[in-house]
């Protein structure tokens, strides 16, 4: 059994007012406000539901997990919400950043320590990340283009650097990096 799964992950199509924001969302001006604003009021919605909802999840319709991994440089746990995109029955996640200039710091912490623990509402999971390669990479541009358009966009903005992916397999799976 993968995380998918294991955590009972659901992508529900979005509605129309959902496919708005995520127009919003994917515009430049839409990802550098939403990239700079929603993360903490997103970690209060998160705990005061027990792990049911999310911002991007309410109002985007987006299946958003939350992905905990160890600080490469702390050794500190940090959890950031993300996009998971079902990969068959694992999970990936995509290092765009909003599209924006830099890499975001968890890619750092996964490339660093492929252990990782994903929740989704009420279940966890502990999974092992690996990078994907090249191919992988577009296949999985390709299937969250259909969960979220705005990557195509994010993946353009920030074609100055390599946008890392990663595949997240159960533990139990035997994944390694």
């Amino acid at each position: 059994m993968g995380a998918v799964s294991e955590l009972g992950l659901e992508v529900k199509s979005a509605n129309v007012f959902q496919r708005l924001v995520q127009a919003v969302g994917s515009s430049r001006p839409g990802a550098w406000l939403f990239s700079r604003t929603l993360y903490q009021p997103d970690k209060v919605l998160f705990k005061a539901t027990g792990g049911r909802l999310t911002i991007p999840t309410l109002v985007a319709g987006l299946p958003v997990i939350m992905v905990t991994t160890t600080g490469a440089k702390t050794g500190n746990r940090r959890t950031m919400p993300l996009l998971g995109i079902p990969v068959g029955e694992d999970l990936a996640v995509i290092g765009s950043n909003y599209g924006q200039k830099n890499t975001p710091s968890w890619v750092y912490n996964l490339e660093a320590d492929p252990s990782a623990t994903i929740g989704y509402r009420d279940c966890t999971v502990e999974v092992v990340a690996r990078r994907a390669d090249e191919t992988e990479t577009d296949q999985i541009f390709d299937l969250a283009s259909t969960v979220y358009s705005g990557y195509a966009k994010y993946r353009k903005r920030a074609e100055h650097r390599v946008i890392q992916v990663f595949v997240l397999k159960t533990d139990t799976q035997g994944a390694a990096l």
